[in-house]
């Protein structure tokens, strides 16, 4: 009857595929809706643990993963958004939006929202807190559903791109998932203070 054998042990890779893929989709689906979670230091580590597998399509299950997770994230809050701006009495998640966006950052994302459009909401992912003024301005601005989504949707793969490149760079350069894991985090870390870093470097200046 060794037909009706099953196995008692699952290989650790099937394990880690298993667990990590809705993980992250839901974390960095979470993240986006709460911008409280480091999504980029999530999508960089889990590159560096599908660097280090040997099943096939590791990487692309990492990209595919965090692309449609943020996606989804960020077509959910600017529907919520939507919302509560034509609400009376608006709504949490407007007030979470708003409160995020520092009259500066939006009056700034609303000058290029107009000048550049799409453009605008395409960067807005790659810096470090752009994403939510910008989001704000599209819906000042009125921006219908259909086309945020159409700006957002490659927003979301240069965004998981960029950190899959990191988590990358992190795991080429050292032997152990663990090692990498620590350098792809540092990466993102840099990366994300660059902007903040260099601001206050030319207003010293």
């Amino acid at each position: 009857m060794t037909w009706l054998a099953v196995p008692t042990t699952v290989p650790p890779e099937s394990t880690q595929q298993a667990l990590g893929y809705p993980s992250l989709f839901l974390l960095v689906l979470f993240g986006a809706l709460v911008p409280i979670i480091p999504t980029g230091a999530l999508v960089s580590s889990a590159a560096v643990v599908a660097f280090h597998q040997t099943a096939p399509f590791s990487m692309a299950l990492v990209f595919v993963t965090a692309s449609l997770a943020a996606f989804f994230g960020d077509a959910a809050l600017y529907w919520l958004g939507r919302r509560g701006m034509k609400s009376k009495n608006g709504s949490r998640w407007l007030k979470a939006i708003r409160a995020r966006a520092p009259e500066d950052r939006l009056e700034q994302a609303q000058g290029k929202l107009a000048e550049h459009g799409v453009a605008v909401l395409v960067l807005s992912r790659l810096v470090p807190a752009g994403r939510i003024p910008v989001m704000l301005a599209c819906l000042l601005a009125e921006w219908p559903m259909r086309r945020f989504v159409r700006g957002n949707l490659p927003a979301c793969v240069a965004w998981a791109v960029t950190y899959q490149v990191i988590g990358i760079l992190g795991g080429s350069l050292f032997p152990e998932p663990w090692e990498g894991v620590v350098a792809a985090v540092a990466l993102t870390v840099l990366v994300s203070a660059a902007p903040s870093v260099w601001k206050r470097v030319r207003s010293a200046g």
